[in-house]
């Protein structure tokens, strides 16, 4: 009973997931599922992400936190539009954003000129990873101030993600952290992903993660082009 319970959850979720997506699609967003247990530095990077993408592509971002604005506030000093989603008092204190949360967000999200959707996702290592909300990849962030077995312990995340940015590479000499150990941990449990290392508070390696972004945002673009063009022809 409980997994048929499970099951109809995540297949209820999924509906709304794809309306979602047919927003982002008719708007031409490419949209990030950006997710990571606390304090990895999804926000620090996001910082770092909207300064160099000024001018370049255009942003909007969803907010997921329990309570508070105070991720949201550092954000929208860089010009770009934001909306909160506190999971708490709104969706009961829930630990993760679901599509159902994000379509809620939607409706003070302007997607029309916006190239790329970025959703915080709540910080937490297990459920995020459940719920898809609509997005056309999931990143996660890890930091070398969690430790190396951490895909092993929470190998969900790992294994849906598309790309893994290892952050706060910048402390590496002031820890036992050991790169080798991680990206084998990794490998272990999503052999195909990239790792990317870097560290919001330096700047140093975000230059390898914005190529990523602006390369999948492209071709993201060119395959929804590639797909209009075939339907207009078949309707002709």
């Amino acid at each position: 009973m409980e997994i048929s319970v499970g099951r109809n959850v995540l297949e209820a979720n999924d509906l709304i997931a794809a309306e979602n997506r047919k927003d982002f699609d008719a708007n031409g967003c490419f949209v990030i599922n950006l997710m990571s247990s606390p304090g990895s530095g999804k926000t620090a990077i996001l910082e770092r992400t909207l300064a160099a993408l000024d001018g370049h592509l255009s942003a909007g971002v969803i907010e997921g936190d329990v309570q508070t604005t105070l991720d949201a506030d550092r954000l929208m000093a860089f010009g770009v539009p934001v909306v909160q989603i506190n999971t708490d008092p709104q969706f009961g204190g829930e630990c993760h954003l679901d599509a159902r949360m994000v379509r809620t967000g939607l409706a003070s999200l302007d997607l029309n000129g916006i190239d790329v959707v970025f959703i915080e996702n709540v910080g937490n290592l297990v459920c995020p990873a459940e719920f898809r909300v609509g997005e056309d990849c999931k990143v996660m962030v890890s930091s070398v101030a969690e430790g190396e077995e951490k895909p092993l312990k929470y190998p969900l995340m790992f294994r849906v993600s598309q790309l893994l940015l290892l952050n706060k590479i910048d402390l590496l000499g002031h820890t036992d952290f050991d790169v080798a150990r991680f990206r084998s941990n990794v490998a272990r449990v999503n052999p195909t992903m990239p790792v990317l290392e870097l560290s919001a508070k330096t700047g140093q390696g975000l230059q390898a993660w914005l190529d990523w972004l602006v390369s999948e945002v492209g071709r993201t673009s060119a395959r929804r082009a590639l797909c209009g063009e075939n339907l207009r022809t078949q309707s002709s």
